[in-house]
């Protein structure tokens, strides 16, 4: 910045003496129109006193008509080394006025118009920023300043990322896609931060992002790595370390995030190995029994073509259903089964999570996951037998 401080002085004092030098040149010739004035009055009063000396008897005639030629001749070589008289120049003020707005409506124009902003960041961006916090400013003003740069966004959303701040984040990489489009890479980060904002808790959306990015791109790191902890979480082991065993195959020799990834996946093995070391025993099928009721108090407050949820959802894992169906307020109270066979996704069954959560919601927009009252169960195991009561009972939050 100093450095266009400096040159900007330098234009203003050249843009001063172009200004300047009429207004200098002015004077001379003002000095030279004096001159002029004072020579004539000086043969005005060389006349008036021969004809004084001429009326006193003096001089006569002959001397007075010589002395007025020979004050004649000397005004005249006078004037004659003058130049002459502009036709017209302008006033003192004017060119004054004018030296001083031009540089400061040149200037101004500059700030509001050009790019002092971004010649600040560039200086700041040569120099190593002393924190993460002091990255994360300086990519904030970058974004501010370009709203609609794509990469600054990007950059931003990672800052974000190592900053602990998966919220913003999130934020940061939708607006990056909807300005970039969707470019696997940042469907794999968006989604990222949706998994750490929501504390570590698979959802639809996550879900839907992830497919899109690996169908677009096998290969997408940040996807593969994701559905590999959430796998881990789920204590889907197998499925883990096969795709942590994709990722781990993309990253190069040397990289420093091979040991921990390598690490994960032994983890998985010995979780998987242990799993698999039980004694084998007939295991009965995941299926629960439950029966759903309303309560007395909601009967007048819902109609009978209002849809009825009843599903199992993961205890500790993703907050979707891992199997569903789907009924109506008329046939309430009503038994159901639910079992793999009701899973709403192929990669997430019932018999996937040791301990599951039973919920029936009332939802007139027909969202199992939003809606307008609910009742749940404690959690308990995937192959609980006996049959579970359900009321539906409470508002839904």
């Amino acid at each position: 910045m100093t450095e266009f401080w400096l040159s900007a002085g330098l234009l203003l004092l050249a843009a001063l003496g172009f200004l300047l030098i009429p207004i200098l040149r002015g004077r001379r010739r003002q000095q030279e129109e004096d001159r002029t004035a004072l020579n004539v009055a000086l043969y005005q009063e060389r006349v008036a006193e021969l004809t004084a000396q001429q009326a006193a008897g003096v001089l006569d005639a002959e001397q007075l008509a010589s002395g007025r030629d020979e004050a004649a001749r000397e005004l005249l070589a006078d004037t004659e080394e003058a130049q002459a008289p502009p036709q017209g120049h302008l006033g003192k003020a004017l060119p004054l006025l004018a030296a001083v707005l031009v540089p400061v409506m040149g200037l101004g124009l500059y700030l509001h118009f050009g790019a002092a902003e971004q010649v600040e960041l560039t200086r700041e961006f040569a120099e190593a920023p002393k924190s993460m916090q002091e990255m994360t400013s300086r990519l904030e003003r970058a974004v501010q300043a370009q709203p609609d740069s794509a990469e600054g966004l990007y950059f931003l959303g990672r800052a974000y990322m190592a900053d602990q701040r998966p919220a913003d984040a999130a934020r940061t990489f939708e607006r990056a896609v909807a300005l970039a489009g969707r470019q696997p890479e940042l469907l794999g980060q968006w989604a990222q931060a949706l998994y750490f904002a929501a504390d570590k808790q698979w959802s639809a959306q996550v879900q839907t992002l992830t497919d899109e990015a690996l169908k677009a791109d096998p290969k997408e790191v940040t996807s593969l790595g994701l559905r590999g902890i959430a796998a881990f979480e789920g204590e889907r082991y197998q499925e883990a370390i096969d795709y942590w065993q994709r990722l781990l195959a993309q990253l190069p020799e040397g990289d420093a995030s091979r040991a921990a990834l390598q690490g994960g996946i032994d983890r998985a093995a010995e979780k998987l190995s242990a799993t698999a070391g039980k004694p084998a025993q007939a295991a009965p099928a995941a299926r629960l029994k439950v029966r759903v009721e309303l309560a007395a108090a909601l009967k007048d407050k819902v109609q009978p073509g209002d849809t009825v949820f009843i599903f199992a959802r993961a205890n500790k894992g993703p907050p979707m259903p891992v199997a569903a169906k789907r009924v109506t307020i008329a046939q309430l109270p009503i038994d159901v089964e639910l079992s793999d066979a009701d899973a709403m996704m192929p990669q997430m069954k019932l018999s996937d999570f040791s301990e599951v959560q039973l919920v029936a919601r009332v939802s007139r927009a027909g969202q199992p996951t939003q809606g307008e009252w609910v009742g749940q169960s404690a959690p308990l195991s995937n192959r609980t037998a006996g049959t579970q009561h359900l009321t539906i009972d409470s508002p839904d939050r």
